[in-house]
């Protein structure tokens, strides 16, 4: 019995962003993994050790015994407290412990996941409590990798990967909260529509429908005389949508044609993640 078809995608995404971030850090030099990335509080070694606690809870491993110092202006909820601690254990590690642990990491994991044989729909734990299927605990896992691989290339000025496997699976992830975005969150009236015009290295044109009711919809068809028209290039989409930069921050690389109001709206109520 082999690996389900429908499991494929997200393992092949997640083994190309996880081998690529090993590929960036591993020439680092000591006082390049000190360097802020766009994730408020977490460094470069942050954010790799992040993507090893992940991954190391998901093998199994127990969690590490460790007290959080009361200072860390980020940490503001209980999720990311959970999250904070396999970083802050980290954060007296070197160079050569940080590289050395990642491949030991990737290693295990890979392995696990060439031999996994459970069914999609498998209620598996997910890092926090909660529970999944392990389709959605992959993808999951594949998103959250590569917009960590995406942070690392922007603290590290080395761009690269916006079409990869992960690039393709996580735009649609983030295409999959565009009608709660619009219609709950930024309050677009019945009956309107948003079109989103993304170009760049990935490519696409989305339409957020509502109906009388109120209720959402997402497609790729062309929208005549749309509410509103919404035009940015995908890095920019990638950092709204996932929190890495305030809305005014990026005002000029965001073209807006139609309703002025629900545009700011929307931008406001963008970012997603956590």
């Amino acid at each position: 019995m082999t690996v389900h078809p429908s499991l494929q995608t997200s393992i092949d995404a997640w083994t190309h962003s996880i081998d690529a971030i090993s590929e960036l850090v591993n020439p680092l030099a000591e006082r390049e993994w000190n360097r802020a990335t766009e994730c408020p509080g977490w460094s470069v070694r942050d954010v790799v050790s992040h993507v090893i606690g992940l991954d190391c809870e998901l093998l199994g491993d127990p969690r590490p015994i460790h007290t959080l110092p009361r200072d860390l202006y980020h940490v503001t909820s209980e999720m990311s407290r959970y999250m904070e601690v396999q970083v802050d254990v980290r954060r007296c590690h070197t160079a050569p412990e940080m590289t050395s642990e990642l491949e030991y990491t990737v290693i295990r994991r890979s392995r696990q996941l060439r031999n996994e044989k459970r069914a999609p729909d498998t209620v598996v734990r997910w890092p926090g409590g909660s529970e999944l299927s392990l389709e959605e605990v992959l993808t999951r896992r594949a998103f959250d990798v590569w917009v960590h691989e995406q942070d690392l290339r922007r603290a590290l000025n080395q761009p690269g990967n916006l079409d990869s496997p992960g690039a393709y699976l996580s735009r649609d992830v983030l295409l999959s909260a565009l009608p709660r975005v619009v219609a709950k969150d930024a309050g677009a009236a019945p009956q309107s529509a948003v079109v989103f015009d993304v170009h760049g290295p990935m490519e696409f044109m989305r339409t957020v429908r509502l109906d009388a009711e109120g209720r959402a919809t997402i497609d790729g068809s062309v929208s005549l005389g749309p509410t509103l028209t919404l035009s940015l290039d995908w890095e920019t989409y990638v950092r709204l949508a996932c929190g890495r930069v305030r809305p005014e921050a990026v005002a000029e690389r965001v073209k807006v044609e139609g309703d002025q109001q629900l545009a700011d709206a929307i931008v406001a109520n963008f970012a997603i993640t956590p």
